[in-house]
């Protein structure tokens, strides 16, 4: 973990679904109460697959009381004056606010610890992650395992009716099991990709 001797710093957990972001931003969650600091843990509202919206939870079962939140500025709405440790779970909900939500909160001394799958659906940059992927001191990337081919996963597969989603789908879907699943590059598929649309959006991002 990262210790600045000013302290207030940024941590990013990014993966793809079922890479076990959530499980580990409740044992750093856990390990900062341990040490007796003063956390606040924060969701977005969108999120309620596994749990009441008072609690992040991870695919696996586990649980963590947390907030509620509709936009990035509900944090700083519901900061404590005490708080020391800040957490965010599915991040990639929040608004593009939640970059100067976070760059404040590091900047007045906070450790702030935000988890969040960093490409949507069709494989493309996701909200404000990879800005916060970039000014974060730390990231750390996790991986689900494909299930097509069993290599290491780093995309979302969405499924309609078990077939992939097509392009043209809504960016924003929460679901589970049901709806997703972890692929490697090379398993996943994003029908309906127009010819060189790919290439469009990298010249559109370089």
């Amino acid at each position: 973990m990262y210790h600045g001797s000013q302290g207030g710093w940024i941590e990013v957990i990014a993966g793809v679904m079922f890479s076990g972001k959530s499980e580990e931003l409740i044992r750093r969650v856990r390990r900062a109460t341990i040490a007796r600091k003063q956390v606040q843990v924060f969701k977005s509202q969108l999120d309620d697959r596994y749990s009441t919206q008072a609690a992040v939870a991870s695919h696996d079962g586990a649980t963590l009381e947390a907030l509620s939140i509709a936009k990035a500025t509900d944090v700083m709405r519901h900061l404590r004056t005490d708080s020391e440790v800040i957490a965010v779970d599915e991040v990639q909900f929040l608004d593009e606010g939640i970059v100067g939500v976070a760059t404040e909160l590091a900047a007045t001394g906070h450790r702030v610890i935000l988890a969040g799958t960093e490409t949507d659906f069709r494989g493309e940059p996701f909200a404000a992650m990879p800005v916060l992927m970039a000014i974060a001191e730390t990231v750390d990337k996790l991986y689900a395992i494909c299930v097509v081919c069993g290599d290491p996963a780093c995309r979302n597969q969405r499924l309609v009716d078990r077939r992939p989603a097509p392009y043209d789908s809504p960016t924003i879907l929460v679901g589970g099991l049901e709806t997703y699943e972890a692929r490697c590059r090379h398993c996943h598929e994003v029908p309906g990709v127009a010819a060189g649309q790919t290439q469009l959006f990298q010249d559109q991002h370089s």
